[in-house]
């Protein structure tokens, strides 16, 4: 338990999942392949009425994709930067997104509260090409001035613990995250989903994901001894044992 603890510690970032509501097109990111109810609920902003749910629906909330890090650090950086991409679509939309557009009032009259509401819930598409936009900002890598006030504020710090003073941080500030998108690789459960996006990082790979039942599938791991599966419970399940099982229930169902 405690081994399997640590390792859920030190992998805490790497993955980053997409969820997506059906019927609305709303979007909530999470750091772990299961949803947590108040973290995700969190994320959805009141539109209006009944634009918040009082709890996730399984059969309503499908797994989107699935973006792996090499690093933690790089995870959590893009987490962060997604949720503040987020709410700049929710609160700094342009004016003409909630305008009628059609009869004697378009483009003069806004669009009924409730439309609005459904127009400003559909974040899908605006997901995706945030999820692209971050990968191209973590590309290109900290700017040198943002690595000098990372390190003038650990000097500080250093100085002022030598010096037997107090500061309001309570660690050591780190310094910039691992950057770069080397090894990344989004899991699509439509690749056709990618096209939202107008531009990719050349390095990022994209490939297919499955679905297990509610849930996105577990990150894919490759073995020294050259197996590819599904990591479960610190084991790897080759992927063609879980493709025959799938089928096998599959068939089972018809």
């Amino acid at each position: 338990m405690a081994q399997s603890a640590a390792r859920q510690v030190a992998e805490h970032g790497t993955q980053i999942y997409f969820y997506n509501n059906i019927r609305t097109n709303q979007v909530v990111y999470s750091l772990t392949r299961t949803l947590n109810n108040n973290a995700s609920l969190a994320q959805i902003p009141f539109l209006g009425k009944k634009t918040v749910p009082a709890g996730l629906r399984k059969d309503l909330w499908h797994p989107l994709c699935l973006i792996e890090f090499p690093h933690p650090s790089q995870g959590l950086l893009a987490y962060r930067r997604l949720r503040e991409f987020r709410r700049l679509h929710e609160t700094s939309y342009p004016i003409s997104l909630v305008t009628r557009t059609d009869g004697p009032h378009a483009g003069k009259q806004l669009l009924p509260k409730k439309n609005r509401g459904k127009v400003l819930m559909d974040q899908k598409a605006n997901s995706i090409a945030d999820l692209a936009a971050v990968l191209a900002l973590q590309k290109e890598g900290w700017t040198e001035e943002h690595v000098r006030t990372r390190q003038r504020q650990i000097a500080r710090v250093e100085m002022q613990k030598a010096r037997g003073k107090k500061t309001w941080l309570r660690k050591r500030p780190q310094g910039p995250p691992d950057m770069g998108v080397e090894g990344v690789r989004v899991r699509w459960t439509n690749l056709l989903d990618a096209e939202f996006a107008e531009n990719w990082p050349e390095e990022v790979v994209h490939d297919g994901l499955t679905r297990h039942r509610y849930t996105a599938a577990l990150p894919i791991v490759e073995e020294e001894d050259g197996i590819i599966g599904e990591k479960e419970k610190g084991e790897v399940v080759p992927v063609a044992m879980l493709e025959e099982g799938r089928r096998a229930a599959l068939e089972a169902r018809a």
